[in-house]
């Protein structure tokens, strides 16, 4: 006989039961262990009941005469659907974990803040507010999981920046997910018809998969809930220069998980082509770069009297890139020689230690290796951010924002 343990609500043998339940008050990492399971079991149980419910309602149409009565087959299964659909949500909102996150006593762009008003010369910056430094993990996400830190990262902004983010955000839990939970919650967005044609890449199914994701599932994710995320694609190459209707540039439908940044292959170049290459780059760093200021500028409180910095209330850019994704939270700008400013982007990488981050901004040494990156270092010919506006959508603007797509910058 099966029985369930009072503790952990995980099925064991009934002769085993009292040993299992036991052992939970023998040792607090096994207690740990088995919640975690548990966990993993629930999401696992969560996702198989939903991946199948769609293929059911093309079923009610074969070999039936009636249409009528077949069309109110489909509608009732589709009501059954969203039923299923909404208890499989109150399921992941029961089952999922708090993200792992050191604690940085002050917050760390408190911190940042101090460092950059600390440093001389003649100098402006603008930062984002709150964010919590999620950091990638060997024994969990190394080498594949920075697009699912940098979406933590922006969840911790818009958890503790935007109180209407935070009531619709993850079932209003009030706190940032782990990956497997965030893997899931994709899923859903998917199942509620957000982004089709990247679920169709990733055949709707990334939990518990070592999977890259670019800004589009950034974008999907943040949507579902009715956030405005919105992609913005900076790039040099020819695909990008379709034009729409009258002459107008249409706008760039993003697909799959960086579709544009995992390419390895690169076709060889001429020796002829690094000085017009380097022109090009040059050009596209400033396009960006600018892009990145006025959009930090377009939401500060002094724009008149800017001070030395200044916190904005725009929130943090997912900031995607070939192989790599991280997050911009500021940019400082110095008056270089002659008239050209100098531009240096503000980043939090997931691939840096949160220990490391806190020490050199608290001892005011070091950190600038760690978050600074100038614009030299912007030589890929394709880059994406997203970004989140305020407010929560109605149901008619949530429809179009099931379909993702970019406001493209041609460079």
């Amino acid at each position: 006989m099966i029985s369930t343990c009072p503790i952990c609500n995980i099925q064991v043998l009934t002769a085993e039961l009292e040993q299992h339940a036991n052992s939970h008050f023998e040792d607090d990492d096994q207690l740990q262990r088995d919640m975690e399971l548990a966990h993993q079991m629930a999401l696992a149980e969560s996702n198989a009941d939903i991946m199948n419910g769609p293929e059911q309602c093309t079923g009610s149409f074969t070999g039936d005469s009636n249409a009528q009565g077949a069309s109110s087959s489909c509608s009732g299964y589709s009501h059954h659907y969203g039923e299923v659909l909404d208890e499989q949500i109150s399921c992941l909102v029961r089952a999922q974990l708090r993200s792992k996150v050191q604690e940085v006593e002050g917050g760390v762009m408190s911190l940042l803040k101090s460092c950059l008003e600390s440093e001389g010369g003649a100098s402006t910056s603008m930062i984002s507010g709150y964010i919590d430094h999620h950091q990638s993990l060997s024994s969990e996400d190394k080498g594949w999981g920075c697009g699912w830190r940098n979406i933590q990262m922006l969840s911790s902004h818009l958890l503790k920046q935007r109180p209407e983010a935070r009531e619709v955000l993850f079932g209003g839990s009030g706190f940032v997910p782990d990956i497997p939970s965030l893997q899931r919650w994709l899923e859903i967005a998917w199942d509620k018809n957000f982004d089709t044609i990247g679920s169709n890449h990733f055949h709707n199914n990334v939990y518990g998969a070592k999977k890259w994701i670019g800004t589009t599932e950034c974008a999907t994710l943040f949507r579902s809930f009715g956030l405005r995320a919105r992609v913005v694609d900076f790039d040099s190459t020819e695909s990008s220069g379709l034009q729409g209707k009258n002459g107008k540039r249409a706008a760039v439908q993003v697909q799959g998980p960086m579709d544009k940044f995992v390419i390895k292959n690169n076709p060889p170049k001429s020796s002829s082509e690094p000085c017009r290459e380097d022109a090009e780059s040059m050009r596209g760093q400033q396009v960006l770069v600018d892009w990145i200021w006025n959009y930090f500028a377009s939401e500060c409180s002094d724009k008149f009297t800017r001070p030395h910095v200044t916190v904005s209330n725009k929130t943090p850019l997912y900031f995607q890139h070939q192989g790599h994704s991280r997050t911009i939270v500021g940019i400082q700008k110095k008056k270089g020689r002659g008239s050209q400013d100098q531009y240096t982007l503000l980043i939090l990488d997931p691939g840096h230690r949160t220990a490391d981050l806190e020490r050199t901004l608290r001892s005011k040494k070091g950190w600038q290796s760690l978050v600074k990156r100038g614009v030299h270092t912007l030589r890929k010919p394709q880059y994406q951010l997203c970004y989140v506006d305020s407010g929560i959508a109605n149901s008619e603007e949530l429809e179009q924002l099931k379909t993702i797509d970019s406001i493209l910058v041609r460079f």
